[in-house]
C-alpha cells in the first residue's frame, strides 16, 4: 500500500472532500427557478401579454432568492414581482407576489396558489 496517497497502487479514484467545503460551494450558487416553476410563470405571463396588460419581464437569480419581475413598459418599475425565497420555506412559504408599492399580495408554499392572485381580477361593471 502506498502510504503517501492512502490507496493501493497509487489509485487516486477515491478522494476525501471535507463536508464544510461542499456546503460552502452549495451556498455560493444563486437561487434559480426550476423548469416547471418557470413554465407556470411564463404561462401566466403569456395570458397577461395576450390581454395587453404586461409587456416585458426580467429574471434575477440572486444569492438568497430568485425574482421574476413584470413590467408594463421597460423603462418603468416592475408592476409585480414573483419571488422564490427558499429561506422562508418553513415559515411563510417559498413563494410571494409583491406589487409595485411593495405590498405582498399573496404568499404561500405552492406556486400555483400564489399565482392565483392574478385570476381574481376586479373589473368595472356598468350599472
Amino acid at each position: 500500500m502506498d502510504r503517501a496517497s492512502g490507496t493501493e497502487g497509487g489509485d487516486d479514484s477515491s478522494i476525501l472532500i471535507p463536508l464544510h467545503e461542499v456546503r460552502r460551494e452549495r451556498l455560493a450558487l444563486p437561487v434559480t427557478f426550476q423548469r416547471r416553476e418557470l413554465d407556470q410563470i411564463l404561462r401566466l405571463y403569456g395570458r397577461m401579454v395576450a390581454a395587453n396588460e404586461w409587456r416585458d419581464y426580467a429574471i434575477d437569480h440572486l444569492s438568497d432568492r430568485a425574482v421574476f419581475s413584470v413590467f408594463r413598459r421597460t423603462s418603468e418599475t416592475p408592476l409585480f414581482r414573483i419571488t422564490k425565497n427558499p429561506s422562508l420555506a418553513r415559515r411563510q412559504g417559498t413563494w410571494s407576489v409583491t406589487s409595485a408599492t411593495g405590498l405582498i399580495l399573496k404568499r404561500g408554499h405552492e406556486l400555483a396558489r400564489v399565482l392565483s392572485v392574478f385570476d381574481n381580477k376586479l373589473r368595472l361593471v356598468d350599472a
